[in-house]
């Protein structure tokens, strides 16, 4: 024994285990990891499915808005967003008897306000004496509260004596305002 009263035995076993301590005091602090979820993966599978769905929102006041029919409807809820194939809205202004009816083979709706609609657009005005008759493009943002309608797409728009050809429009369905921002081409045939 030495004058502390250990001898090398016990002071290289304690040394060891004081050694083992220090290298496993991490793994021990560490907490334990959460369980994965697959929450990621959830978002990605649709909260429900439908097929050949019809829907008729009113506004406010009780007015009819819009209604829309599409052969497939997907509803991504965790991400915000309804996805249609083969959607047809029908938007309605404040006079419900000249609404328009929107045809896409695909559309997104996100936060029932904004809707994108893609792949032969057409857009056909039900009135029989407005201005515009039709409007087709291949992308189209349509805010369906306001009726503001954007495409930043090429654009035919068609009217009783007229073609339109333009690289993008904006337009308003309540006020019946078109802007061209890229005109292209106008085609005039007046009847006789």
């Amino acid at each position: 024994m030495n004058a502390f009263g250990f001898n090398r035995l016990g002071l290289s076993i304690s040394a060891l285990f004081i050694l083992a301590m220090l290298m496993y005091i991490p793994t021990w602090m560490e907490e334990e990891p959460a369980l994965t979820s697959s929450e990621g993966l959830d978002a990605l599978k649709p909260a429900y499915k439908a097929k050949n769905l019809t829907t008729t929102l009113y506004n406010s006041e009780g007015q009819l808005n819009h209604k829309v029919f599409a052969s497939s409807m997907e509803h991504y809820d965790q991400l915000g967003f309804v996805s249609f194939e083969q959607p047809s809205y029908t938007l309605y202004s404040s006079d419900a008897d000249s609404p328009w009816v929107v045809t896409a083979l695909e559309g997104t709706l996100y936060n029932n306000e904004l809707i994108q609609l893609e792949n032969k657009v057409n857009i056909e005005n039900q009135s029989q004496d407005d201005f515009v008759k039709t409007i087709t493009t291949e992308y189209i943002q349509i805010n369906l509260d306001s009726k503001q309608m954007t495409s930043d797409q090429p654009v035919e728009i068609r009217g009783m004596q007229y073609v339109i050809q333009s690289n993008g429009f904006n337009a308003n369905l309540r006020t019946q305002k078109y802007e061209l921002i890229d005109h292209v081409h106008t085609t005039y045939s007046p009847s006789n």
